[in-house]
């Protein structure tokens, strides 16, 4: 004797089959051209147009080559100063790290088995490191420094790692021409109008 649950699966295949035939044939033969999807309606009036002084807190982004530094400056000594009340407690008193990243250190690593990416031997450019602790940090009060004292903590970490003398003193035209020792570590984006 067949199996009974095995015969009720093919013949309930056989009429799906069917059904599926007769309402492709209903289909085909109803003589109604088909219809299109409607153009989608533009609407307007809504949100709010805004305006260049609602957008420029938001607009603090740098490029590599400096583009978007704001005024200002800052030197290591004051640095060292900003970075002690905002940044020692995740980084430690000399940018060695704890909860947050180390900042200095590693040169010479990157090719190691063990390598130690920081902001003197991994990052590529030093606008960069000026962009991230604007935007980021401290941790806990993002976007909270001037721009005087992300200058002067950008001059103390690039001097922690010997890009920078004792007496730098850091502003949109001498960061923007501080030359990171891992500037070409990095394959160049070849999209056009990307540096």
């Amino acid at each position: 004797m067949r199996n009974p649950p095995a015969r009720v699966a093919v013949e309930a295949l056989k009429l799906s089959s069917a059904l599926a035939a007769m309402l492709l044939a209903v289909a085909c033969t109803t003589g109604k051209p088909t219809q299109t999807a409607a153009a989608p309606r533009v609407v307007a009036d809504i949100g709010t147009p805004l305006s260049a002084a609602a957008i420029a807190p938001w607009n603090i982004d740098v490029a590599p080559d400096g583009r978007g530094l704001p005024p200002g400056s800052g030197d290591v000594k004051t640095g060292a100063h900003v970075f002690a009340q905002k940044c020692a407690a995740c980084h430690g008193a000399q940018g060695e790290g704890l909860i947050g990243d180390p900042l200095e250190g590693g040169a010479g690593t990157l090719r190691s088995a063990a390598p130690k990416r920081t902001v003197g031997s991994y990052w590529p450019y030093a606008t960069t490191l000026f962009d991230y602790i604007r935007r980021a940090m401290p941790y806990n009060a993002p976007q909270s420094l001037s721009a005087d004292e992300v200058y002067a903590v950008s001059a103390w970490i690039l001097n922690r790692n010997g890009i920078v003398p004792d007496n730098a003193k850091l502003d949109a035209r001498t960061l923007a021409a501080v030359h990171m020792p891992n500037r070409d570590g990095f394959v160049p984006d070849p999209r056009p109008g990307k540096l």
